[in-house]
C-alpha cells in the first residue's frame, strides 16, 4: 500500500569509453600506433577534418531530434522536471496511503471480521426515556430553545466517505454540492453539519447514516428535526422552505409514494436521499430495529437475499438502507406508519433525469418558490456517482447535469450580488445589474430571505 514500483531504471555498470590503446610493444598512454606513421601526413589531416564534419553533423541531427520530441528548453531544466517528477511520486504515494483507510501507525488489526449471521447488532445502549430526559434538560438549558422564533430548530447532515474521491472531478463536485448546501442553510438560518467519518465500521456505504443521525440526536437535544441530504443531492429552489408546521403530528417525513409502498411493494417507493427524523425516542425506537439489517458481511449479504424476494423490481445485491426501511414500513406497519409523513407535494426529493433539461422552459414559465416539478426543492442525482470510479449513466451526461443543476441554484444565490452564469453550463459570471447609490432597494427587492419571510407569513 502506497509503496513505490518495484520497477526501477538500472545503470550501466561503465558509462565511458576506452581512453587509452594499448600496443603490442608497450607503446605510452594515449599515443599514435605504430601503424598511424605509415599514412602520409596530408591524408591523415584530411581524414582528421572529416571526422571533425561528420561529428558537427551528427550534434546538430541530435539537437533537432531532441527539440523536436522533448523541446529545447526542457533539455537546461532536467533538474526542475525531475523534482516536479518526484513531487508527483510523492503526492501519489500519499494519495495511495490515504485511500488504503490505513494509518501506519496503528497495530496491524489483521484480517477484517463479519459478524456471524445469528449474531445481535445494535448501534449502542438502549434507550428507553429519551423524551422525558430531553425534556428536562431543554428545560434546565433555555440558552438553548429547540424552537427559534416560531420555528424548530433544523440541523441538516451531510457527508462523503473520509478517503479522497477515486477522481479530482468528483472532489470538485463534493465541494459545489456542498457549497449549495451551505447557500440553502444560511438563507433559511438551518444548522449544518458536514461529516467525513466512519462513526461505526459495521455500517459503511449506504448505511453510515444511521449511527451519525442517532449520534447526532443524542449530542443535540436542542435540535427539533435531523435532516439527512446525499452528498449528490442539490438545492434547486433556493427561495422554498419546509413546510414544517404540517408535520406536527409526525416524526419522519420522506419522499414516496403510498400506492407504491403498499400496493406495489416497490423498492423504489421511498427515497432515503432525503428525509427528516424528529429528535425523539420513536426515532431512536426505529433506528434500533432499522440498523441490524446492515451490518457488513453475512447479515448484510442475506438481507439482501430477504429483501429481493420481497419487493418488486429489485435486483440481487446486499441490503441498502432505503430497501431495508421499505420493506420494515411494510412488515410493521401498524408500529410505524401513522407517524411517517410520504410527502410528495414538492421534490424532497427530484430524480435529476427528468428535471435537468427542463431548467430553460422552467426559468421562462414560472419561479423559485413552488419547489414542485414546476421548480424543483431538491435534484437528485441518483446513479451517478461522481465520487466513484462507477456508475450507472455515463459520466460526461452526470457531470454536464450536476453543472446545470449547481448553476441553476446558484443564479438565485448570486442574482442579490447583481450576477448570474453566463450559462447552465459555464462557470463564468457576468453582471446583470449595474451598482446604484441606493444599495438598500436592492437589497429589500432581490434578497431571497425576504422572499421566505414573506411566504411564512402567508401560511401562518
Amino acid at each position: 500500500m502506497g509503496s513505490e514500483s518495484t520497477f526501477s531504471a538500472q545503470k550501466r555498470t561503465s558509462g565511458t569509453l576506452p581512453t587509452t590503446v594499448s600496443t603490442a610493444n608497450g607503446g605510452s598512454r594515449g599515443g599514435r600506433s605504430s601503424s598511424s606513421s605509415l599514412i602520409p601526413r596530408g591524408r591523415q589531416m584530411n581524414k582528421t577534418f572529416n571526422n571533425i564534419k561528420i561529428t558537427i553533423i551528427c550534434g546538430f541531427v541530435t539537437i533537432l531530434v531532441l527539440r523536436g520530441t522533448i523541446g529545447l528548453g526542457n533539455l537546461v531544466s532536467t533538474e526542475s522536471e525531475a523534482e516536479s517528477l518526484h513531487l508527483i511520486e510523492e503526492t501519489n504515494r500519499i494519495l495511495a496511503e490515504i485511500r488504503s483507510d490505513k494509518d501506519p501507525t496503528d497495530p496491524d488489526d489483521g484480517p477484517e471480521k463479519f459478524l456471524e449471521l445469528n449474531a445481535t447488532f445494535s448501534l449502542g445502549p438502549r434507550i428507553s426515556m429519551w423524551d422525558e430526559d430531553r425534556k428536562a434538560w431543554l428545560q434546565q438549558n433555555p440558552q438553548f430553545p429547540n424552537y427559534v422564533r416560531g420555528k424548530p430548530r433544523i440541523m441538516l447532515v451531510t457527508g462523503s466517505p473520509p478517503n479522497p474521491c477515486d477522481n479530482a472531478i468528483g472532489d470538485h463536485y463534493l465541494l459545489k454540492g456542498i457549497k449549495n448546501k451551505i447557500d440553502y442553510c444560511r438563507i433559511h438560518g438551518i444548522e449544518i453539519v458536514y461529516n467525513m467519518a466512519h462513526l461505526d465500521k459495521e455500517m459503511a456505504g449506504y448505511w453510515a447514516k444511521l449511527p451519525l443521525i442517532r449520534r447526532l440526536m443524542l449530542s443535540h437535544p436542542e435540535v427539533e428535526w435531523i435532516w439527512w441530504m446525499d452528498s449528490d443531492a442539490l438545492f434547486t429552489d433556493m427561495v422554498f422552505e419546509l413546510p414544517v408546521s404540517k408535520y406536527k403530528d409526525y416524526n419522519m417525513v420522506i419522499h414516496g409514494y403510498p400506492d407504491l409502498l403498499f400496493e406495489q411493494k416497490s423498492w423504489i417507493a421511498l427515497n432515503t436521499g432525503s428525509f427528516l427524523f424528529r429528535n425523539c425516542q420513536w426515532s431512536l425506537d426505529l433506528l434500533d430495529v432499522w440498523a441490524p439489517m446492515g451490518p457488513k458481511g453475512p447479515i448484510r449479504e442475506e438481507t439482501g437475499r430477504i429483501l429481493t424476494a420481497n419487493l418488486k423490481g429489485r435486483p440481487a445485491f446486499e441490503a441498502d438502507d432505503q430497501s431495508a426501511l421499505i420493506y420494515l414500513l411494510i412488515s410493521q406497519k401498524e408500529r410505524w406508519m401513522s407517524k411517517v409523513f410520504v410527502e410528495n407535494s414538492f421534490y424532497l426529493h427530484g430524480f435529476w433525469e427528468g428535471l435537468v433539461d427542463r431548467y430553460e422552459e422552467m426559468i421562462e414559465k414560472y419561479h423559485p418558490g413552488l419547489g414542485d416539478e414546476r421548480w424543483p426543492f431538491v435534484t437528485h442525482f441518483v446513479g451517478c456517482k461522481p465520487c466513484g470510479s462507477y456508475g450507472d449513466y455515463p459520466v460526461e451526461r452526470c457531470l454536464k447535469s450536476m453543472e446545470r443543476a449547481f448553476n441553476f441554484a446558484d443564479n438565485q444565490v448570486l442574482n442579490l450580488y447583481g450576477f448570474r452564469h453566463r450559462g447552465l453550463v459555464s462557470p463564468n459570471i457576468k453582471r446583470i445589474r449595474n451598482e446604484t447609490v441606493t444599495p438598500l432597494v436592492n437589497v429589500d427587492h432581490f434578497d431571497i430571505r425576504h422572499s421566505t419571510s414573506h411566504m411564512s407569513g402567508s401560511k401562518g
